[in-house]
């Protein structure tokens, strides 16, 4: 081996590495209490990065479609203008879808709560009574019946209450509620910088795109660079298909929902339409979430239709999942069906629901490269066409 200064520095930085890998596996506790303090310090910062690429799909259809008109004009800022004009628009739609859902389902919620609340009310008021028409109608259980009489009006709800203080004075109930309520905060606090920083790169990504492509190529090797930027912009397509055929396949669901309960005279027919139209968007398993609010809404208004809304969910979902899912959201990334599917369920099972919102457009990103990959091997190597069919 010849050592010459490249190779020096190629092995010194192979001895580096070796030694923080081991310090680090060594200190691992200090290490994950590191990550995190830095994971905490870029939070706010990746939060608004993932709110401008969600954000950027919309906009970009307002830019180039609604308000492509402006571009001819030769006014100084008319492209400003063009741009904030469409983020004010898209910002404005997504949070009328906001509020639209949240007004329509969130009175609906309320109002089931409320009724079993009555009916609580009214059962426990009732008890004495149903007691006592029990003990006239079976009196070889007049005793048992008494003592459960006796049991429920001498309840020492004084007991009770010291015994709830008791629990929160010994446990750590308090400290987590602490605890719990700082990581509100605080996540409230990240999501509004978030949206702000958000919208600071929405009206510059192209001076943000410009300024990492000079940093990458006075850093790197050009050809490392093409093709890290190949990567980077077919993982941006991949995702803005998947968000667009993720949109698309949610719309269609809610109307499947809208139309069949309507047709069986179902209760809250748009309201759970809605409902599974918005949870839908988390792919695959997100329906689920706005199967059982709607089934728990239904339930308090009619207990048989509740089961029949079940049966109803089940056959549709079962569509939706092996028929219109696979091809809407799996065309939109150049995706097969059958990958579709492999995608969600690995992705639920490392990361859950995070798993399942990113694991579409990443298999899909490796599933073209590969295909590429095998193609060009296939041609350098002048492998036949007829043992490839």
């Amino acid at each position: 081996m010849n050592l010459n200064r490249d190779t020096i520095k190629k092995l010194l930085g192979l001895i580096a590495f070796a030694i923080l890998l081991y310090v680090g596996l060594q200190n691992t506790k200090m290490v994950s209490a590191a990550l995190r303090y830095v994971a905490g310090l870029i939070a706010p910062f990746l939060i608004g990065g993932c709110i401008a690429f969600i954000l950027n799909v919309p906009m970009r259809f307002f830019e180039t479609k609604v308000f492509a008109a402006i571009k001819p004009v030769p006014i100084k800022g008319v492209g400003k203008l063009r741009r904030i004009l469409s983020l004010l628009l898209t910002l404005t739609v997504v949070l009328g879808v906001i509020v639209f859902v949240v007004f329509m389902v969130a009175p609906e919620l309320y109002q089931s709560f409320a009724a079993i609340g009555r009916e609580m009310t009214q059962f426990t008021n009732r008890v004495p009574q149903m007691l006592a028409e029990a003990r006239e109608r079976l009196p070889m259980f007049a005793e048992e019946i008494d003592k459960i009489s006796d049991d429920l009006l001498n309840i020492d709800w004084k007991e009770i209450g010291q015994m709830a203080t008791d629990f929160l004075q010994n446990s750590n109930f308090l400290s987590s509620t602490v605890s719990i309520a700082t990581s509100v905060v605080s996540g409230v606090a990240n999501t509004i910088i978030g949206i702000v920083f958000a919208i600071y790169i929405l009206l510059q990504k192209e001076n943000l795109g410009r300024q990492f492509r000079r940093l990458f190529y006075a850093q790197f090797p050009e050809a490392g660079v093409d093709r890290f930027l190949e990567v980077c912009n077919l993982t941006s397509v991949s995702f803005n298909s998947f968000l667009s055929g993720q949109c698309l396949e949610a719309v269609i669901l809610g109307l499947m929902f809208f139309i069949s309960m309507s047709v069986l005279k179902m209760e809250y027919a748009l309201v759970v339409a809605v409902l599974i139209g918005v949870t839908s968007l988390i792919p695959i398993f997100g329906a689920f979430i706005g199967c059982i609010v709607g089934a728990f809404l239904i339930l308090i208004a009619n207990p048989i239709q509740a089961l029949w809304f079940i049966i109803l969910f089940l056959v549709l979902q079962q569509i939706e999942g092996n028929v219109i899912y696979p091809r809407v959201v799996g065309g939109s990334v150049g995706l097969p069906s059958i990958w579709v599917l492999v995608a969600v369920t690995l992705g639920a099972s490392l990361a859950g629901v995070l798993g399942i919102l990113f694991a579409i457009p990443i298999v899909s990103v490796i599933y073209t490269l590969l295909r590429e990959h095998v193609r060009s091997r296939l041609r350098a190597r002048d492998i036949a066409e007829e043992k490839i069919k």
